[in-house]
């Protein structure tokens, strides 16, 4: 099998291409593997596509970046049966692999070249398709708020997100906006402060807002929050970050929780949702769920986040993924 690590050179604060290829030469890596490093954003996506299409032998592509390059990697290899994935996080979000028991995991690049590939499913709108969450309401205004103060010195970086929810306090306690699920309209006044459709279980680097999901059984959750005051608000996120809210009687009247494979969106004109960190403009939408869309390497000793009733389903290298 070939390994190619996609590497963005902008993702950390130092040179990831310079890093990765000096952990890979100390290693003595014996394997047959190539670096590329990416040149502008989307760059990721068409290597990999344009790659797998001249290339028909097993390969397998490490995004080395953070969930934005995660998410260009997903959606190049997505469609390519001979083609799996795995996570290098040296960015600043990392959400995803928080699922495997965080970046520290991913970072021993001979127990990820050693790991086993396992099908995992993603969400789809459209054509594009997301590996973690997405999510709108506050938490696209945070989202919003974190594109434009992530490079700034102290209200960027690790604290973009905490950033994006003192600015949402004071624009975004109140949204419009009717989910469905599965047929079931699950918010029928057509009000919400936040709402999450997750694979992934963290959101924002912190905040467990999907405790309960699986990344493979076929389902994605959705936790919708009922609008509320400023100060219960301020009451309830650290609830809500510590990932308890789902069993927490304060959320019982304020929290709307299903588990689907299909979710319908309708809002006004001008809605804006986070899809694994891409702001995507647009009032009328879809998230599907596909089943067992790729493979992905989980590091040899992964530990599992605990409560995460996880069945492993590993994959030979000649299966072919279940991608509609």
């Amino acid at each position: 099998m070939k390994h190619v690590f996609v590497i963005n050179p902008a993702a950390g604060k130092d040179n990831s291409f310079e890093n990765i290829r000096q952990i890979l030469e100390l290693k003595k890596v014996d394997v047959d593997y190539e670096l590329y490093e990416t040149q502008a954003p989307g760059d990721a996506t068409a290597y990999i596509r344009n790659f797998c299409e001249r290339y028909k032998d097993p390969v397998r592509f490490y995004a080395c970046g953070g969930d934005g390059t995660l998410n260009e990697v997903v959606n190049g290899v997505v469609g390519y049966p001979h083609a799996s994935m795995g996570c290098y996080p040296c960015g600043s979000g990392n959400d995803f692999v928080k699922y495997y028991g965080g970046k520290k995991v991913f970072w021993d690049v001979e127990a990820l070249l050693e790991g086993k590939e396992e099908y995992i499913d993603l969400m789809r709108v459209g054509n594009k398709y997301a590996i973690n969450a997405t999510h709108f309401g506050f938490d696209s205004s945070v989202a919003q708020t974190m594109m434009n103060v992530r490079r700034k010195k102290l209200i960027g970086g690790k604290n973009a997100y905490t950033t994006g929810i003192v600015v949402g306090l004071f624009k975004a306690m109140k949204n419009e906006c009717r989910v469905t699920v599965d047929g079931e309209l699950i918010n029928p006044d057509g009000q919400l402060l936040l709402c999450t459709i997750a694979n992934g279980q963290y959101v924002g680097g912190a905040f467990r807002c999907a405790p309960r999901s699986l990344d493979n059984d076929g389902l994605l959750e959705v936790c919708l929050v009922k609008p509320v005051s400023h100060l219960k608000f301020i009451q309830l996120i650290g609830v809500y970050t510590e990932g308890t809210h789902l069993d927490n009687p304060k959320f019982e009247k304020i929290l709307e929780y299903r588990r689907g494979k299909k979710i319908e969106i309708d809002a006004p004109e001008g809605f804006v949702y986070s899809f694994d960190g891409e702001l995507i403009r647009q009032n009328r939408f879809t998230v599907e769920v596909v089943h067992d869309a790729i493979r992905f390497v989980v590091p040899k000793n992964a530990q599992y986040l605990p409560g995460a009733l996880h069945v492993s389903r590993y994959a030979e290298q000649e299966e072919e993924s279940h991608v509609l």
